[in-house]
C-alpha cells in the first residue's frame, strides 16, 4: 500500500456512499449539490493524484489504488451530472482530469469540460 492508500480508500468509500445516496434519493436538479460533489469529492480525488505525481518524487500507487481513485472520481462526476439532470456513465482517466484541473485551476470548469454538463452556451453574435 502506498502512503496515499488510506486516503484513497477513504475517498473510494465516500464516493460509493454519495453515489448510493443520490441514487436512492432520485435525481433532482441541485447545482449546489453538484458543486459539492466536485469540491469535496472529484476534486479531492484528482488532487490526490496530482500530489502523488508532483513535488519532486513520484510516489508509486498500486494498480488497485489507482483504479479505486479513478472510480471514485468518476462516481462523483456521475453524481455531478445527475444533479444537472443528466445520466452519465463516466469513464474518464484521473490523468485527463488532473491535466484539465491544472490548466483551468477550477474543478467546476474541469468537470464541465470532461462531461459536457451543463452544455456550454454558444458564444458569438448573430449576423443580421
Amino acid at each position: 500500500m502506498s502512503r496515499y492508500g488510506p486516503r484513497i480508500a477513504a475517498l473510494a468509500r465516500r464516493a460509493e456512499r454519495d453515489r448510493a445516496a443520490l441514487e436512492a434519493a432520485g435525481s433532482a436538479a441541485d447545482s449546489e449539490a453538484a458543486r459539492e460533489y466536485l469540491r469535496e469529492g472529484a476534486g479531492q480525488a484528482v488532487w490526490c493524484y496530482v500530489e502523488a505525481r508532483t513535488g519532486g518524487r513520484l510516489v508509486p500507487i498500486s494498480e488497485a489504488e489507482f483504479a479505486a481513485l479513478e472510480r471514485a472520481m468518476n462516481d462523483w462526476l456521475e453524481c455531478y451530472a445527475r444533479c444537472h439532470g443528466v445520466a452519465l456513465e463516466a469513464d474518464f482517466t484521473v490523468r485527463q482530469a488532473a491535466e484539465l484541473l491544472l490548466e483551468t485551476r477550477n474543478v467546476v470548469d474541469t468537470a464541465q469540460l470532461l462531461t459536457g454538463v451543463p452544455e456550454r452556451e454558444r458564444q458569438g453574435r448573430v449576423s443580421r
